[in-house]
């Protein structure tokens, strides 16, 4: 009942043209949910699949939170919550690499992949932050070398040894790393023309400047949820074979 009570509190605070501010308050409900359906799954599967599961869990679990925290921030200074945002990526971006390493153990992937994707991800992140919240009169350089670890994962995982670990693999974990590829290249592609359209540089003239965090939330739902079913889906048929 108080979670009836507090939904219905923090609803009526909710201006109804703030499409903004809801789009924060749905996205960590859908956070939230996803974690409580990952969470309440684990016991179906067996050791080598539950980790996988777990860290899906993990990752919705971590931005659902962060959620409630930028939809408070939004609602008080109706501004972009840059800072609180960063940090759910920081914590979450990893997170989603390491579940490349986890498929692909079966086909014998190293550590080395793993955390070669998580410092490509933290190099990301970081100069991205600094151009964003830091030096941004240098918006276009740090966004450059945030631009270029972002490629390198894509390469990584579409043509690199994460690939090859895939191929060798085959059948469903094939067909999962597929899927998980397409949302790194497409499904992170709104992040830098987020950037781009929150920081001051040369790409202004094609890319106007703007608000992105409707997109940025939604993105991020269809990112981190979409990323955990896709693994889920790969765990429950390889429990089944």
């Amino acid at each position: 009942m108080k979670t009836i009570f507090l939904l219905s509190d923090i609803m009526s605070k909710i201006d109804p043209t703030d499409y903004v501010g809801f789009t924060f308050f749905v996205g960590s409900m859908a956070m939230m949910a996803a974690s409580a359906f990952f969470f309440l799954s684990l016991n179906q599967f067996d050791k080598k699949w539950r980790t996988s599961v777990l860290v899906s869990g993990l990752i919705t679990f971590i931005a659902a939170v962060h959620y409630f925290y930028m939809r408070d921030y939004w609602a008080a200074n109706m501004e972009s919550p840059t800072f609180f945002r960063y940090v759910d990526w920081l914590l979450t971006v990893p997170l989603m690499c390491v579940e490349f390493y986890l498929i692909l153990k079966i086909a014998g992937a190293k550590q080395s992949l793993m955390w070669k994707l998580i410092l490509f991800s933290v190099i990301m992140l970081v100069t991205g932050y600094f151009g964003e919240a830091v030096f941004k009169d240098q918006a276009a350089l740090w966004g450059g070398i945030s631009g270029l670890a972002y490629f390198y994962i894509v390469y990584e995982i579409w043509l690199g040894s994460a690939k090859k670990l895939a191929v060798a693999a085959g059948g469903e974990i094939l067909n999962a790393h597929k899927i998980l590829c397409w949302f790194v290249l497409v499904g992170w592609a709104i992040y830098p023309l987020g950037y781009m359209m929150g920081t001051e540089g040369w790409y202004n003239s094609f890319i106007p400047e703007g608000s992105i965090d409707v997109a940025y939330n939604i993105a991020d739902a269809i990112n981190k949820i979409g990323f955990g079913l896709v693994i889920y889906a790969l765990a429950v048929k390889k429990q089944e074979s």
